[in-house]
């Protein structure tokens, strides 16, 4: 019978520590999952930030193009006014050339007008020819004002 109880202490014993074992094998594949689902967030976590980062890029990219955009827009604009003033400069040297050309087809006028009066005085011949030539001269200035309003 001690043979027996023996035995039977030896195999409670061994269900004992079978139990342990049994306990310990559980317990040790609940912390395999957790450390399997540990290593899943930790993945998660780490792409996560890997987002965030490319969207922080993008972010950055897309001020700099919405920038490059409004620089683009001032340059055009600025080009567009230098045009413009340049424009304005031809214009303003045309209007000068013309207001000159003006105010000689009026002195030729009226030297024009001093021709005739100087047919009908008769006077001296000298005097005479100098205002033909005046005239012609001025006729000559008339004819460069007329090819000029033309233009």
């Amino acid at each position: 019978m001690q043979h027996t109880a023996t035995h039977c202490n030896t195999l409670h014993h061994t269900a004992t520590h079978y139990s342990k074992i049994q306990y310990t094998a559980t317990h040790c594949n609940a912390l395999q999952r957790t450390a399997t689902h540990c290593n899943t967030l930790w993945c998660t976590v780490a792409h996560c930030n890997t987002l965030h980062h490319t969207a922080t890029h993008c972010h950055t990219l897309q001020h700099t193009a919405t920038h490059c955009n409004k620089l683009q827009h001032t340059t055009t604009h600025c080009i567009a006014l230098r045009c413009t003033s340049i424009r304005c400069n031809t214009l303003h040297h045309t209007a000068t050339y013309y207001n000159t050309l003006q105010h000689a087809a009026i002195r030729c006028n009226t030297l024009q007008h001093t021709v005739p009066h100087c047919n009908t005085m008769q006077t001296p011949a000298t005097h005479c020819n100098t205002l033909r030539n005046t005239a012609t001269h001025c006729n000559t200035l008339r004819h460069t004002a007329t090819h000029c309003i033309t233009l």
